[in-house]
């Protein structure tokens, strides 16, 4: 979809893609954002690739720091979170044996507590998130050995 905003006095191209998905990739007179419209405040938005040109009314914003955990190995099956939402609670570490169904961790969404459960039984490799993490929808939550 594609609109014109004005802001104070000047007129911005803004398309934006898929209004569901999160984040939001919206391009603004060539720059591209992410916008995460579930965050409270006016934060502004963080840039998602270079930009050609600079747009006064789209400033972005410094990067967030990544979670202490390392990044998923190379060949481990990964669970990623279903959706955007905050790590609440992590029941599990490296080393834990699962079996299909138990619960690995609860992540809120919308006001609503999610179990995030184990699709099979396995040992768990690794958890890629701390409790309070903000978290996108597809991010690594767990990995397990593969």
């Amino acid at each position: 979809m594609k609109i014109q905003v004005s802001i104070e006095g000047v007129t911005y191209e803004v398309a934006i893609q898929d209004l569901n998905a999160r984040p939001v990739i919206v391009e603004v007179d060539g720059q591209v954002v992410e916008v995460y419209p579930e965050e409270s405040g006016n934060a502004p938005a963080k840039v998602a690739a270079p930009a050609p040109k600079a747009s006064p009314a789209v400033k972005p914003a410094a990067a967030k720091p990544k979670p202490a955990a390392a990044a998923p190995a190379a060949g481990a099956s990964v669970l990623t979170s279903p959706l955007p939402g905050t790590i609440v609670s992590i029941d599990v570490k490296a080393g834990d044996a699962v079996k299909k169904g138990d619960g690995l961790l609860t992540l809120e969404a919308m006001k609503m507590k999610n179990v995030i459960r184990a699709e099979a039984d396995g040992v768990i490799a690794d958890v890629h998130v701390n409790q309070g993490d903000l978290v996108k929808h597809g991010q690594p939550l767990v990995s397990f050995k593969g």
